[in-house]
């Protein structure tokens, strides 16, 4: 926006509001500058956002500095107000807004641990997962909530949460004496063998299965026991159990381990990264520079693409592109691949542009085709060309039908994934400004 037409209050922020979705979601305020100065999450956009334009808020101590500097707002949705306070949480980190006080630390979110490479599993309430070794679970929102659960999972499935190294070979463990965990059992003790290992593991499996989403037959007994115990006039049983029922429905409020990546728990090793890349996909020299391609679109409308670029595993900003799809009708992510990838290298020769060693396109095997043919169409192509599909992140290549799949604690992954999710974010972002620009009455969005 040219500068002479910078708004002098914050009463376009607060027609813009207007537009928001009625969804859980994150809203970014910006200064006159275009600078983030707050970040905040909402269980309802529009009603949470819009509260901030009241004159309660210009009026409160609290919000009135924050309410005078606004000149621009927008917003990008998330599927559950925990995603919502997750990607809040990430946004205030890696930006740092003048006005967001908590979350600004290295804290993270925590991890419910099972170490599955032991004998004897251990269970655990972690910030710091290792490396390798172990099945996790989170991150979790509330971490006095977990501490809860695990101490209610403890006593139904009676695992252990010490850090004792147990050896089951050896037999000076039968004369260990257990802490009083055995003694109350919520612990079967197998610090002094009296469990057989594939008996303890089987209630590991059990736990296991309880947290994959199919632990409703012990909610279920739970609930009849408290049912049971009021009705016997034992009140304090049964508010104990409720309590108990409440924390474990508490653990269904965990982000997803890949979506929501935490950089201070999973930290990506640049170097290591590009020369794991360099190991898996065989390629001649270390790769140095990296593109990820993603597409953004709500019902097949405003569908974007966002285009990042990495140079020696880091963000490069300049190399950054976002592109309107314009020949593509519906909800088509392929064919807007084949779209954006044919217009990123269009004209590449002419600007004197630098092939990208990887091009990283966000998706399975149908997107990794469509982003091939606009290349064979140009005659050209970067030395690689993969995918790389969410959920279980697979990595697709063109010349094997095998996908590669690498393990979560890999760098080369780690590092793909920082791309993938950096296209992503960048799409997403561009996607929301023109949905907000095209809804403002008298506006159109702009066109790239």
């Amino acid at each position: 926006m040219p500068e002479s037409s910078q708004p002098t209050d914050n009463s376009q922020a607060a027609e813009k509001v207007r537009t928001f979705p009625q969804t859980p979601g994150v809203y970014l305020m910006k200064d006159t500058g275009g600078r983030v100065i707050y970040v905040g999450k909402a269980k309802n956009l529009r009603n949470r956002a819009g509260s901030y334009f009241l004159k309660a808020a210009a009026d409160d101590p609290r919000t009135a500095n924050l309410v005078r500097e606004i000149r621009d707002i927008d917003c990008l949705e998330a599927e559950t107000e925990i995603d919502a306070l997750l990607i809040e949480a990430r946004l205030i980190k890696d930006i740092q807004p003048k006005y967001n006080k908590d979350l600004r630390d290295g804290k993270s979110f925590p991890y419910l641990e099972i170490t599955t490479r032991e004998p004897f599993p251990r269970v655990a309430f972690t910030r710091q997962p290792r490396a390798r070794g172990t099945k996790l679970y989170g991150p979790f929102t509330n971490p006095r909530a977990l501490r809860g659960a695990i101490q209610v999972l403890q006593r139904i499935f009676k695992f252990r949460t010490c850090s004792l190294d147990i050896d089951e070979a050896d037999p000076r463990w039968r004369w260990f004496r257990p802490c009083l965990l055995a003694s109350i059992q919520q612990c079967t003790a197998p610090c002094n063998l009296r469990i057989p290992r594939e008996e303890y593991r089987k209630d590991i499996r059990r736990l296991i299965r309880f947290l994959n989403g199919k632990g409703e037959s012990v909610l279920k007994e739970l609930r009849a026991a408290m049912v049971e115990a009021a009705k016997e006039l034992r009140f304090e049983d049964a508010a104990r159990l409720r309590d108990e029922i409440r924390m474990l429905e508490t653990l269904d409020d965990r982000g997803e381990l890949e979506t929501h990546v935490q950089p201070e728990v999973f930290p990506v090793d640049p170097k290591r990264g590009l020369a794991g890349l360099q190991k898996v996909l065989h390629l001649p020299a270390r790769p140095r520079i990296v593109e990820g391609v993603d597409i953004a679109h709500t019902g097949g409308t405003d569908t974007v693409a966002g285009i990042v670029q990495f140079l020696d595993g880091l963000p490069f900003k300049p190399g950054y592109r976002r592109l309107r799809i314009r020949g593509v009708t519906g909800p088509d992510d392929t064919a807007s691949i084949r779209e954006a990838v044919f217009r990123r290298f269009e004209h590449r020769d002419r600007e004197n542009d630098p092939m990208p060693d990887i091009l990283l396109i966000d998706g399975g095997r149908g997107q990794l085709h469509a982003a091939l043919a606009a290349l064979a169409a140009l005659g050209t192509a970067p030395p690689m060309v993969i995918s790389l599909a969410k959920r279980e992140e697979l990595v697709f290549r063109p010349d094997t039908d095998e996908p590669l799949q690498l393990s979560r604690h890999s760098y080369a992954l780690r590092l793909l994934q920082y791309v993938r999710d950096e296209a992503h974010r960048f799409a997403q972002h561009y996607h929301h400004v023109l949905r907000r620009r095209s809804q403002l009455p008298g506006r159109k969005a702009d066109r790239e």
